[in-house]
């Protein structure tokens, strides 16, 4: 009887462990923000968003068939924004955008699986633009 016992003790344990590294792992970023006028898409390889006012943070899970870079395009009017992409666990800056600025440019080697692309303001961000595209 005292075998099962232990052998039950060991059985939940396990379970227990198995489930806490299923959470930890299963966390990843979140967007959270204020915006008017907002419009954003994310299907595959492509993602954008558009907006008249934003203030946050836009995380986009984009999906690499192979090897790659990111390819992208983005303008504001004002304010200012930092974008990054984690491919692998690794929070990297892709480039950053202010006042009145526009970017069209690629970089951030990928390889096959998912990547994220997370938009970052600084304060409160006006008539934006931007897309992304892995190719």
């Amino acid at each position: 009887m005292r075998e099962v016992e232990n052998y039950m003790k060991k059985v939940y344990a396990t379970l227990i462990l198995l489930l806490t590294i299923i959470s930890l792992v299963g966390c990843g970023y979140s967007s959270s923000y204020k915006a008017t006028g907002f419009v954003h898409s994310n299907h595959g390889s492509e993602a954008d968003m558009s907006f008249g006012s934003f203030d946050g943070r836009m995380v986009f899970k984009l999906k690499s068939s192979g090897e790659g870079d990111i390819t992208y395009k983005a303008k504001l009017e004002s304010g200012s924004a930092k974008v990054y992409y984690d491919y692998f666990g690794t929070k990297e800056e892709l480039f950053a955008i202010g006042d009145g600025e526009g970017v069209d440019s690629h970089g951030g080697y990928v390889e096959k699986g998912y990547v994220y692309i997370i938009v970052e303001t600084e304060g409160k961000c006006t008539n934006g633009e931007f897309w992304f595209c892995i190719e």
